[in-house]
């Protein structure tokens, strides 16, 4: 449900970036920084999903989507070979490819073979230079024309992802570069690790245990906002609860409120030690009639053909 286009402004842009690179060129210190502290909210599990959405940044004027891509290296089987040629594809459907480099490092011979990759799409390609506060300026200017001379590079732009320099010079690039579109995620999801899905399960798992006799399986819970509070260790959680009939949301809500109360409270627990970080977690209760029976719910609330 969140992944709907949530907007459709002819004004504003969005698109997506790839960032490719060698092993610890600075890639994930580049999305904290982008990102800021909500991205802390993550999960490692594997997605089903060929590109893996790593961050969201949305603005007043675009929204970014951050994805990585299968690692490019040199094949030295078929296995290998297959996974550089869905790399290649998957530049084809960008909008934009974001190569960085460690200015500390210098070239590659990794370098040489990802350079090659790129020769054969059309998608614009930047090359960002990280680690710029650990080399003398002088290196910097002899950098940027190797690789200047490699490829056509459509930006170059040398930046500090740890120290922050010139990144929001880096992002008002992208932005340029970004065709008009609609906004793909809510201006509060900043990544499409599967959290939400796990803390809806959570709730459902505690509200089916403790109401199991009265309330079979007529629950599901949908997560109506979840994000780290600004300057707070705090993950602030609205989630509603959803069943089909106002007996049961009489049961869910139990006498002054107590029964949600008691669901909320071992939620609670669960969710915060999934996400290691303090939660406030509001929860409410709505009725929609027949849902198990309505396919566009069923897919809406997050079920799997094969649970009904």
């Amino acid at each position: 449900m969140n992944n709907k286009m949530v907007r459709d402004d002819r004004e504003f842009k969005s698109g997506f970036i790839s960032i490719i690179g060698r092993p610890n060129v600075g890639k994930s210190t580049f999305l904290n920084r982008v990102i800021g502290q909500k991205i802390a909210i993550m999960s490692d599990k594997p997605q089903t999903t060929r590109n893996k959405v790593q961050g969201v940044l949305t603005t007043d004027e675009a929204q970014m989507v951050f994805i990585d891509t299968p690692g490019i290296h040199k094949p030295k089987h078929k296995l290998g070979d297959f996974m550089i040629k869905l790399a290649i594809n998957t530049f084809r459907e960008v909008d934009l490819i974001l190569f960085m480099i460690n200015a500390e490092e210098g070239y590659g011979r990794g370098d040489e073979f990802i350079i090659e990759q790129l020769k054969n799409v059309q998608t614009p390609v930047f090359l960002v230079i990280n680690k710029i506060d650990q080399v003398h300026p002088d290196q910097l200017l002899v950098l940027i024309e190797q690789y200047k001379e490699m490829y056509p590079f459509k930006e170059v732009i040398p930046i500090s992802a740890l120290e922050g320099n010139n990144v929001e010079r880096l992002i008002q690039q992208i932005q340029e570069y970004l065709p008009e579109g609609p906004q793909y995620y809510p201006s509060d999801q900043v990544t499409d690790h599967p959290e939400r899905f796990i803390v809806s399960e959570l709730i459902r798992e505690k509200a089916l245990h403790l109401t199991r006799e009265e309330v079979p399986h007529s629950i599901a819970v949908v997560i109506d906002q979840m994000k780290k509070e600004d300057n707070k260790e705090l993950i602030h959680v609205m989630a509603t609860i959803v069943v089909e009939r106002d007996s049961q949301k009489g049961i869910v809500i139990g006498k002054q409120g107590k029964m949600l109360k008691e669901i909320g409270q071992r939620a609670r627990k669960d969710i915060e030690n999934l996400m290691g970080s303090k939660v406030f977690l509001e929860l409410w209760v709505k009725v929609q009639k027949d849902w198990r029976n309505k396919a566009t719910h069923l897919r809406d609330f997050g079920f799997r053909d094969d649970e009904y």
